[in-house]
């Protein structure tokens, strides 16, 4: 029992002179040193790119006609009737065009698609930033097996820092309670280490860019 006490107090005199002693930094620039190789691609390009390799859909629109022309044609695609949008703006959006969707969360566990903004896109990975802050809040870019996120070019950041960025600046101190990411649809390998998608959350993400809501 001594011998264990003493080996013990050996290795912590050993571990308290080596935090004591200061060394240089063998890695003095390495902040400085950039994580990735420089790309000088269009954010939107780079964003599409990456959404596309990770089983994402990405669709530019022009204006908010082009943005009713496309989701005419998905929801004829996938055959949906049962389509939830929360958010002021975006409802309004599709009121104009008198596109047809739930504004409260009424047979919500029947809901095949849910249409939300977003906090930032993030060009690197593909990624978009969502918060509960917004009137979708945590369920409806979640539950439903399609989702849909409309964001505008002035969104796009190139990584996860800048998109972190955006947020600090837009709530201060007063962040929301989730901030998540969302990297392409749902997807997991745990059965029988076969990728499924959709099996914890939206099988299918659309991104639509809307230059110009009007």
């Amino acid at each position: 029992m001594q011998e264990n006490r003493s080996s013990k107090e050996l290795m912590l005199k050993k571990i308290r002179k080596a935090l004591l002693e200061k060394r240089d930094n063998p890695y003095p620039n390495l902040e400085d040193t950039p994580l990735y190789p420089k790309n000088d691609e269009l954010l939107e390009i780079l964003f599409a790119e990456e959404l596309t390799a990770v089983s994402g859909n990405f669709i530019y629109c022009e204006n908010g006609i082009e943005f009713i022309e496309n989701i005419l044609q998905l929801a004829e695609k996938f055959n949906w009737r049962k389509i939830y949008c929360w958010e002021p703006e975006l409802q309004q959006l599709l009121s104009e065009y008198e596109f047809p969707f739930y504004q409260t969360d009424k047979d919500f566990e029947l809901a095949e698609v849910g249409i939300t903004s977003c906090e930032a896109l993030v060009a690197r990975n593909g990624s978009i930033m969502v918060s509960n802050e917004n009137a979708a809040g945590r369920r409806l870019s979640i539950f439903p097996h399609h989702h849909i996120v409309i964001a505008r070019p002035g969104q796009l950041v190139l990584d996860l820092k800048d998109a972190f960025k955006v947020i600090k600046n837009k709530y201060g101190d007063q962040l929301p309670s989730m901030i998540s990411t969302i990297t392409g649809p749902s997807r997991t390998a745990d059965i029988e280490k076969t990728l499924v998608l959709g099996a914890h959350g939206p099988k299918e993400l659309f991104v639509f860019l809307i230059d110009d809501f009007s």
